[in-house]
């Protein structure tokens, strides 16, 4: 207890250890008190520390959480970026150092403005606040990096009834808030009337999450779909290789034609590694046969557009053929691996910066939905799904949920794993199906529950065959999305600024 309250390296390596556990929390390990036990060792670590102490042990919280989840960006990187071993270590070093700096921040803003340790309740209630404050944050600043938040680790805990009444937000905002009451119940046993407000406030929302779990709060509309999903198992360093083109475009043709008749066909991110302009005699083979099937095609394909001054861009992008209609522009662009920040001073350094279809621009907010077999789809690409807010927008407006992904940078890593709890989270908050093609895995269906249903191997070729259900009716999340929460935060905030005031009284 010394070492984790005082400052100094033992504490600041504690704190580094309790941000690395919390990768065994979220998928592929699902060990979901670790997230509660990691939060509870950050928070009472800061409770001794001047603010400058406090930022250099929440950067090494935010290093050591960043350096074991996101562990993958040096595989893609090194294996598919061309960089050498200690380039690829020392950018991945550089990224995760970056994403440390916001916990830091956190850190000084919690002991320079917030912490109020005479007031436990109100000091347990502002440090939830101001966690999801920062996973919020994280969410938006410089185009987003919303990975590895703590309420992912509850997809299958007992607060995942929660989620779809206000989202990951609520749910690690109640994991915040319960590891730092846990950590104040000792302050507070000799406080009965306090106390009891405390076991309260710790008890409620798990007992609300059990209760819930398993709620319906959309309905089925129509008839069930037939999904067959495409995995084509494309070798990353053949998918945009010129001579392989022929070759992975008679792949998913024949995987197409040899596959049982359905409602739905999905093809994986660029699926057709060629504009979609230039193939259109290919396209209008694959719309002849899904017309026959009667049955809608819905493919990755870039995607080449005048925007509104005449320029011509590219876009990565989703088209409906068959019994169906629809094209969807990426919005949500990951920077270096489809676009490239301060790109004329970066491009021709090394490799990495010059991937190949690195220069896409972000389609437009105000798109229609994908329109397939009669139903409006809510379509993500790779990325996308792991933004909850952009998602609900989407899913608000739709009878079904698609993301289609190459996930073949994270090669063997615990990425593909992590993204894949990221998209059946996106299936609880919206009570709706989802159904998830990727180029070498995980493809799978998840039912409104967050659950999958149907999954195929990943790193093989294979059809994924099942059903999905359109639904109506929205979840309390999609109706007020984030609002509720943001609201509270400003409020327990106010409330951690004058608590000073209030400490004699509460």
């Amino acid at each position: 207890m010394h070492w984790i309250t005082r400052p100094g390296w033992p504490g600041n390596l504690i704190a580094l250890l309790a941000g690395a556990i919390t990768t065994l929390a979220l998928a592929p390990y699902d060990l979901w008190p670790l997230a509660i036990l990691s939060i509870a060792l950050f928070y009472l670590g800061l409770r001794d520390l001047a603010p400058r102490q406090a930022a250099l042990r929440g950067w090494s919280y935010g290093f050591g959480l960043f350096a074991a989840g996101t562990s993958w960006v040096y595989v893609s990187i090194h294996d598919y970026g061309a960089a050498s071993p200690p380039l690829a270590a020392f950018l991945t070093l550089l990224f995760v150092g970056g994403l440390g700096l916001l916990f830091a921040l956190s850190a000084w803003i919690w002991t320079r403005w917030l912490r109020r340790v005479e007031a436990p309740l109100a000091d347990a209630l502002a440090f939830a606040a101001l966690w999801l404050a920062q996973e919020a944050f994280r969410s938006w600043f410089l185009t987003g990096f919303p990975w590895l938040y703590a309420g992912y680790s509850q997809l299958d805990g007992p607060l995942a009834g929660l989620a779809p009444v206000g989202g990951v937000w609520l749910l690690s905002f109640v994991l915040a808030l319960s590891a730092a009451l846990l950590v104040n119940l000792v302050q507070l046993r000799t406080r009965k009337a306090f106390l009891a407000i405390g076991i309260a406030l710790l008890c409620a929302p798990w007992i609300a999450g059990i209760t819930l779990k398993g709620h319906a709060w959309t309905q089925a509309l129509g008839e069930p779909l037939s999904v067959a999903a495409m995995q084509g198992n494309i070798e990353q360093n053949m998918k945009w290789d010129p001579e392989q083109l022929n070759a992975q475009l008679a792949l998913y043709r024949d995987m197409t034609f040899s596959a049982k008749p359905t409602d739905l066909i999905i093809w994986p991110e660029t699926a057709v590694p060629v504009l979609k302009d230039r193939a259109q005699g290919y396209l209008g083979v694959i719309n002849r046969f899904a017309n026959e099937r009667n049955a809608a095609l819905i493919t990755g394909v870039p995607i080449r557009q005048s925007n509104e001054r005449g320029e011509q861009r590219y876009y990565n992008g989703i088209s409906v053929v068959g019994q169906g209609s629809g094209d969807y522009l990426k919005q949500k662009l990951v920077p270096f691996g489809e676009y490239v920040p301060l790109q004329d001073v970066l491009r021709g350094l090394i490799a990495f910066f010059d991937l190949p279809m690195s220069d896409f621009a972000r389609g437009s907010s105000e798109q229609s939905l994908l329109q397939a077999k009669g139903h409006a789809i809510a379509a993500f690409i790779c990325y996308e799904v792991v933004y909850p807010e952009f998602s609900a927008g989407l899913a608000a407006q739709s009878d079904l949920l698609l993301t289609i992904s190459n996930d073949t940078w994270f090669g063997r890593s615990i990425g593909p794993l992590q993204h894949l709890q990221m998209a059946q989270m996106r299936a609880l908050e919206a009570g709706r199906w989802m159904i998830r093609a990727t180029n070498n895995g995980v493809t799978a269906l998840i039912n409104p529950y967050g659950q999958i249903t149907e999954q195929l191997p990943q790193f093989e070729q294979a059809v994924l065959y099942g059903q999905v259900q359109p639904m109506q009716q929205l979840t309390p999340y999609l109706y007020w999305r984030g609002w509720p929460m943001l609201i509270v935060c400003l409020v327990l905030f106010g409330w951690a600024l004058l608590a000073s005031r209030m400490a004699k009284t509460f």
